[in-house]
């Protein structure tokens, strides 16, 4: 079903379903089929949602915000790994309206409050030719879920604005204003590169200077965080002072007698 939010650019062609199987990838067959930049995918329940590495994103109906857009930049492809850091930022922004001076980033695409994820985000892009095709940003936000909606599994690493704030969310109202700040936050990347962007994400990370264990397929590292790169990269200092570049993977801040080389 095709509707519109009367947002702008992003939402002004939505196709909304009561139950889809993921939005990302109904924004891909989309996209495909040369839907324009903007399409908004948006969903009550997603049966086989998923995150980073293809985890599952715990989809239950009527509570929470699953959507994913359509975006084709006219850029090289080295852009790609810009796109989710941007998407972060936008959403926490919003977010941090419900929540005010809790929201936080944690690298590379989650927001959190405290120690716990209220909104994950999922970027994909097809590369033509060294250049972006299309990219799609699906965006998932636990708005109104309770501790109930929540698997045992994930209750000490997941929340929604409902469990944080006390209140119920109007996630008409909260979509719109994600729509409007994924717009403004997209066009000044595009108008004004990435600087502005990594400034907004440095500034709300809860990483930086604490010391960060990065593991991926088995392995660790372990560092300072320092800063973020043009390529989304964290950047970390680890032992013997060296600057080191992360692309991938997953964080975890630990505590400072934990840090094998830290004071």
């Amino acid at each position: 079903m095709q509707e519109t939010l009367g947002t702008g650019l992003f939402g002004g062609h939505l196709h909304f379903y009561p139950e889809i199987v993921s939005t990302n990838d109904e924004a891909i067959a989309l996209a495909m089929a040369g839907a324009p930049e903007g399409t908004a995918v948006l969903a009550d329940a997603q049966t086989a949602g998923r995150g980073r590495w293809r985890r599952s994103w715990i989809s239950p109906p009527g509570v929470n915000i699953y959507t994913t857009i359509v975006l084709r930049p006219e850029c090289e492809s080295s852009g790609a790994s810009q796109i989710p850091i941007m998407a972060g930022v936008a959403a926490a922004e919003v977010l941090d309206g419900v929540c005010p001076g809790r929201v936080k980033l944690k690298w590379p695409n989650d927001v959190i409050i405290g120690p716990k994820k209220v909104c994950g985000i999922l970027s994909q892009a097809k590369i033509t030719s060294k250049k972006i095709d299309f990219a799609v940003v699906g965006i998932g936000i636990n708005v109104n879920a309770g501790v109930h909606h929540f698997p045992k599994t994930i209750r000490e690493s997941a929340t929604s604005l409902l469990i944080e704030s006390g209140g119920e969310i109007s996630r008409h109202d909260l979509l719109i204003s994600l729509y409007e700040n994924l717009e403004k936050w997209y066009k000044q990347l595009l108008q004004k590169g990435f600087e502005p962007v990594r400034k907004k994400w440095l500034e709300s990370a809860a990483m930086m200077g604490r010391p960060i264990r990065i593991a991926f397929k088995g392995e660790s590292t372990e560092g300072i965080a320092k800063g973020l790169g043009d390529d989304g990269c964290l950047i970390l200092v680890v032992e013997g002072n060296e600057e080191i570049k992360v692309s991938a993977g997953d964080a975890t801040i630990m505590r400072w007698k934990e840090n094998a080389f830290g004071d």
